[in-house]
């Protein structure tokens, strides 16, 4: 069997990028599942490597009579992330750049349904190399009411 110089290219672009989501995935679970307390983690790993001007897009199902926390998180590089919540038709729901580009956001819905989440890594024009880093989307959920009361 030859093995010729794209084998080798090859093999090492499938290494590599192994390497990329081993590390994204120890990123999200180290940095980003503890800010969703206390949220319970509803057990979806969901993250990528992104780059400046990337757009990424995730489609979920929410449940009626839950409270939910969506937190979308990039390492440090990738500055402020913008995430959007849609409905099946486009129409858009929410939009965290009207408020400062915040990570979390707890909400409910009226009835359960499928929603898409579009995030968008900015570019940054300051740079000039191209950066890219890992971005979490993680969903935390509670049934509604569930709040532990304190006295």
């Amino acid at each position: 069997m030859k093995i010729t110089k794209y084998t080798i290219l090859l093999l090492f672009v499938f290494c590599l990028s192994g390497h990329g989501f081993a590390q994204c995935n120890e990123y999200t679970k180290k940095e980003c599942i503890p800010l969703l307390s206390p949220y319970t983690f509803n057990g979806q790993l969901n993250n990528a490597v992104l780059s400046q001007g990337e757009t990424a897009e995730l489609q979920l199902t929410f449940y009626k009579d839950q409270e939910y926390r969506i937190l979308v998180k990039g390492e440090a590089n990738l500055d402020k992330l913008q995430f959007q919540l849609f409905d099946t038709d486009y129409n858009l729901l929410y939009d965290n750049s009207d408020e400062d580009f915040i990570e979390l956001w707890d909400f409910m819905v009226e009835s359960t349904d499928d929603f898409i989440i579009r995030i968008l890594v900015p570019e940054n024009s300051n740079k000039t190399k191209l950066e890219s880093g890992c971005v979490s989307i993680l969903v935390g959920f509670r049934a509604f009411g569930s709040r532990t009361i304190f006295k």
